[in-house]
C-alpha cells in the first residue's frame, strides 16, 4: 500500500513538471509574439512616415523607440530591376524614380530577435535636373 502511494506521488510529480514546462513555454511564446506584434506596428508607423513632407532621398537612417527597446535601421536607395539590363544607363532625370526601402527592427538583447521589411516607394522626379532631348 505505501509503496503505491509513493509511485502515485512519483507519477503525479513527474506530470507536474510536465505541465509546468509546457505552460512556461506557452508563456514564453506569447511574449515572443507580443514583441513581434509591436515591432511589426512600430515598422508600419515608421514606413508610413517615409518621404511624408520631404523628398524621398537615398540613404541610411536609424533610431530607437520605447526608450531603446526597439532599434531599428532604414536603408534607401534606388531600385534596380534584375529584369532590364545593367547596361542600360539611359534614365530620363524628369521621370518618377522607384526606390527601395529596407527597415530593420532589432529588439531584446539577443540578435536572434529581429525582423526586416522590404518594399518600394515611387519617388517624384528631381526638378532641378534637365530632362533628357
Amino acid at each position: 500500500m505505501l509503496i503505491e502511494v509513493i509511485v502515485a506521488f512519483a507519477l503525479l510529480a513527474l506530470a507536474l513538471s510536465f505541465l509546468l514546462g509546457a505552460l512556461s513555454s506557452a508563456a514564453r511564446q506569447v511574449r515572443i509574439a507580443e514583441q513581434s506584434g509591436r515591432a511589426t506596428l512600430h515598422a508600419q508607423s515608421l514606413l508610413a512616415q517615409v518621404g511624408v513632407g520631404e523628398t524621398l532621398q537615398a540613404g541610411h537612417s536609424a533610431g530607437s523607440l520605447e526608450e531603446g527597446r526597439y532599434r531599428w535601421t532604414l536603408d534607401v536607395a534606388p531600385y534596380a530591376d534584375p529584369a532590364l539590363p545593367a547596361s542600360s544607363s539611359t534614365v530620363d532625370a524628369a521621370a518618377p524614380r522607384l526606390l527601395e526601402l529596407r527597415l530593420h527592427m532589432q529588439w531584446g538583447d539577443s540578435a536572434a530577435q529581429k525582423l526586416q521589411w522590404q518594399t518600394l516607394r515611387l519617388a517624384p522626379a528631381d526638378i532641378n535636373q534637365p530632362a533628357l532631348p
